[in-house]
This record gives C-alpha cells, sequence and structure tokens, in this order.
C-alpha cells in the first residue's frame, strides 16, 4: 500500500506535519511540530534554536547529521 506523499497526523490535538520519501522508504516529521505537540511552547522555534545550541555546547551536535531541513507547507500555505 502506498503512503501520501505529505500528510498531517494529530497527536495530543496537535497538528504534525510529515513527509514520506518513497524512494527512502521513511516518514519525515516536522521537529517543531513535535516539540510544539510535546512541550506546549509557546514558541517551538525558539525552543529547537536552543537545544540546538545546548546540545552543541556538552560536545556533541548530531542535530546537524541527523536533522536535515526539509521545506514543509505551513497553514498559510508557504514554506
Amino acid at each position: 500500500m502506498q503512503k501520501p506523499a505529505k500528510t498531517i497526523i494529530l497527536f495530543n490535538q496537535q497538528k504534525i506535519r510529515r513527509y514520506w520519501d518513497d524512494e527512502k522508504e521513511l516518514w519525515y516529521f516536522s521537529v517543531v511540530d513535535v516539540i510544539a505537540a510535546l512541550t506546549g511552547s509557546v514558541d517551538p522555534f525558539a525552543y529547537w534554536r536552543k537545544l540546538k545550541e545546548r546540545l552543541k555546547d556538552e560536545g556533541g551536535d548530531e542535530t546537524v547529521t541527523k536533522c536535515h531541513a526539509l521545506k514543509m507547507q505551513v497553514s498559510d500555505g508557504k514554506f
């Protein structure tokens, strides 16, 4: 069964954007959407930036190797 290329799912009544890559057979999720759903942060983008800074300060920066930027559509239609 083929999965849709782009979909939105709900977690704790929060929208989480995701993207299915047919070639790699992997789902990609919006980190800021997951942060918003799990933390209730009013600014999940700032939360993510600060988290990346703290991880880098601790001597590792796996976010660069494991979390690549992928443009996803937001509610106003922009990417």
